[in-house]
């Protein structure tokens, strides 16, 4: 059995209890040594063998895993995050799909939730913003034309944007294009909950002068929108003691 577990956005007691669990039980642990907390790896047995898949291609991680699979041992993907945000998960599940090696997956906590985190930050405040957008630029790996920046940028939803860090020239302009104003706020936390985690309230039209000054060049996210610095917002209805629901009435 393979289990794809998401080793959380950093912090080592960020992982789940069920992906703690798996790691303890692992015979065989490949993982992505150039994102996931190298920490996690003091919970695995003395006799587990331990891949780092930043040396890696595919067919090399999809052979450990038949190895692992033809000698009857349990096999931990360990993926940054939750395994499904840039994961790279469909093209590895396809190929056991092929080899009819049975796999499952263990959600994590991704690192823009730890981001809101570090900031104190609610994505969905009432009438200031109800919708998230995550999304990336475009490099090496593209980005189909309809989910471009600034067509996303036109809907002034929270946006929170990855591996896009030696890009904020180009990332500020888009969101510019797309109908943010310039000093629309924005943040950039690098390394989320991580021990060395940095955080940076800046604006759209800043977001590339800050990353400059503070020497950030990988491993941060940025989020764009008002909910960065909020000026007014609307209290949850359901609180509010006008409100009813099936477990309250309302009082006023």
């Amino acid at each position: 059995m393979v289990h794809f577990v998401g080793a959380g956005s950093g912090a080592e007691d960020l992982i789940t209890v069920r992906g703690l669990k798996l790691l303890q039980e692992a015979d065989v642990i490949i993982y992505a040594g150039s994102l996931v907390n190298p920490g996690l790896l003091k919970n695995k047995k003395d006799s587990c063998a331990v891949h780092n898949s930043a040396y890696m291609t595919l067919q090399q991680v999809i052979d450990v895993m038949k190895e692992a699979e033809e000698q009857g041992l349990l096999t931990v993907r360990l993926h940054t995050g939750d395994p499904c945000l840039y994961g790279a998960i469909h093209e590895q599940m396809e190929l056991l799909d092929e080899l009819s090696i049975k796999y499952d997956v263990c959600p994590g906590v991704s690192s823009f939730c730890g981001a809101a985190s570090a900031l104190n930050l609610e994505y969905t405040l009432p009438d200031v913003s109800q919708s998230v957008i995550i999304t990336r630029m475009a490099g090496r790996t593209q980005v189909p034309e309809k989910e471009s920046i600034q067509s996303f940028a036109a809907h002034q939803a929270t946006m929170v944007i990855f591996l896009s860090t030696g890009l904020l020239k180009e990332l500020s302009e888009q969101l510019i294009e797309g109908g943010y104003s310039k000093d629309t706020p924005a943040a950039i936390v690098y390394k989320a909950t991580w021990e060395d985690e940095k955080k940076f309230i800046c604006t759209v039209g800043t977001l590339e002068q800050t990353a400059r000054e503070n020497n950030i060049t990988k491993t941060a996210l940025m989020i764009v929108g008002d909910v960065v610095s909020p000026t007014a917002y609307s209290k949850s209805e359901l609180y509010s003691p006008a409100f009813s629901t099936e477990f309250r009435k309302a009082t006023e």
